[in-house]
């Protein structure tokens, strides 16, 4: 049998003339108007300075490369690696692939070509377009830091580095996107980190065949483990203290070029109703709060579906004195519980998306003005009761205190599938709606570990760090069934051991 053999693509055009270089950058980029191309003469060498102007820093690019490479006298032994050494930028690297080139470019590289050398030197000068640090806005916390992670992951990594200042904190680089690539960077302690999760993430990260990725959102949605779940997998946060706090938990964070939030991994469905000022508080006064989450998210996705069907079928479970109020409130009604149940939480969508668009102090002035008018109008035109307004506002409310923006969406549109359920089976169809969601959770996995752990499967060591915060000097283990290489933050007994000064 003839064995077939190909050739690999030659993508080297060096040794070459500055004549045919630039021939072949101008074909390549043939519709930038604003690449640079000079060529300067030093005694008998000539030398071909190339980039994209608006992407470089000029300042940089003036007084750290021209005018060195302009001064230098030498001209004798001018080579690549003569050049190298005597340009003060510690960056500079060779390259002689003329596609390296062609994407460096792109990246906001400035390259340097001797005629007739073997290859090209390039120095990475791009222009830092960058916000400075400000408040949270999706995540507002009352104590901790009041920080947020901006667009540039240089100054993101900065505030992870600043957070925890170990040598086992890796920061590992990898590209993601064919056509127009971006740099994404996996986060993680070495020496606690589940190496199993690592090498998942990973491996989901460089499978990914996109042109492009634009956010760390769509990350999120391309490598999760159950794309079609209403569920968010992975926690996307704007906090770098809740970011660095997780990873030092052993999880794994992940930081996308030009994008605001930080991915965290895995989850659970309790990772979701945790803050980071339970961490701030008092250990009584967090727990509290992180309890009051869950019971305000079952009143969320209950409590309205719960109105209609004891209206609409289960008039025997009302007390007598309600009974006759509701009666009242309801007489002049001329829609079904149902319809009139899904009319106003509608309305309360309407008015939350018409608050987010709007500018902030006029979609505040929006929501709370737009609230009272309309639901003060429906009831004196007798289009809803004024009992069904306060159960539909209560459940607004109740969905407002989850941390996580894009679970507290989830919360508000499984409502909408509970209320029909409860419309046309009553409490039985409140039943199968939440034993079909119960049964979802159950097959949901973030990457690769059970959504609802510990709860299933269960473990009750790590219960007590779930659904309470412990005092820090009882809180020595991290999560059992994250199965981290180092389970224990500190030591247990001596920290029980305090002495006084005179001791």
């Amino acid at each position: 049998m003839r064995r077939i053999t190909t050739k690999k693509r030659k993508t080297t055009i060096f040794p070459t003339k500055l004549t045919q270089l630039e021939t072949r950058l101008k074909k390549r980029f043939t519709n930038n108007h604003d690449l640079s191309y000079t060529i300067y003469q030093l005694e008998n060498k000539r030398i071909a300075v190339f980039y994209i102007t608006y992407l470089i820093d000029t300042n940089k690019l003036e007084a750290s490369l021209l005018q060195p490479l302009l001064e230098k006298k030498e001209t004798l032994s001018l080579t690549s690696a003569s050049l190298l050494n005597h340009i003060p930028l510690s960056s500079g690297k060779i390259e002689n692939q003329i596609d390296h080139i062609f994407r460096g470019m792109l990246l906001g590289d400035v390259f340097i070509y001797i005629e007739d050398e073997a290859e090209a030197i390039s120095y990475p000068l791009k222009k830092d377009e960058k916000r400075d640090l400000s408040k949270p806005e999706t995540e507002s916390v009352v104590l901790g830091p009041q920080i947020a992670f901006t667009e540039s992951l240089a100054t993101n990594m900065n505030l992870t580095r600043k957070a925890i200042l170990s040598n086992d904190l890796v920061l590992e680089k990898i590209m993601i996107g064919k056509r127009f690539p971006k740099e994404v960077r996996i986060a993680y302690i070495s020496s606690i980190a589940n190496q199993e999760d690592i090498n998942t993430l990973r491996q989901r990260l460089k499978d990914l065949e996109v042109d492009s990725v634009e956010d760390s959102s769509v990350l999120i949605q391309l490598i999760e483990d159950h794309s079609l779940s209403i569920f968010p997998q992975f926690y996307e946060t704007e906090l770098p203290d809740r970011f660095t706090y997780s990873i030092c938990k052993g999880r794994i964070g992940v930081l996308v070029d030009n994008s605001p939030t930080g991915i965290v991994a895995p989850t659970s469905l309790f990772s979701f109703f945790e803050s980071t000022e339970d961490l701030y508080m008092r250990w009584n006064i967090g727990s509290f709060f992180r309890m009051l989450r869950f019971l305000a998210m079952l009143i969320s996705v209950f409590l309205t579906p719960f109105y209609v069907a004891v209206v609409t079928y289960h008039y025997e479970i009302i007390p007598t004195p309600l009974l006759i109020s509701l009666g009242q409130s309801r007489a002049n009604v001329p829609f079904p519980p149902i319809f009139e149940a899904i009319l106003l939480e509608l309305l309360i969508e309407l008015l939350r998306e018409a608050g987010a668009r709007l500018p902030t102090k006029v979609g505040q002035t929006m929501g709370i003005v737009g609230g009272v008018v309309v639901g003060t109008a429906a009831v004196q035109a007798g289009l809803t009761s004024n009992i069904l307004i306060i159960f539909v506002t209560l459940s607004a409310l109740a969905s407002f205190t989850v941390p996580s923006y894009l679970m507290g969406t989830t919360i508000r549109i499984l409502r909408f599938p509970m209320i029909l359920l409860a419309g046309l089976l009553g409490i039985i169809g409140i039943m199968l709606g939440a034993c079909f969601i119960i049964i979802h959770l159950l097959k949901l996995t973030s990457l690769g570990r059970p959504y609802l752990t510990p709860i299933y499967p269960f473990n009750w060591q790590d219960l007590n760090k779930t659904f309470f915060r412990l005092p820090h000097h009882m809180d020595s283990k991290r999560f059992i069934s994250s199965r981290l290489k180092d389970l224990y933050r500190f030591n247990k007994e001596k920290v029980k051991k305090k002495k006084d000064i005179d001791e």
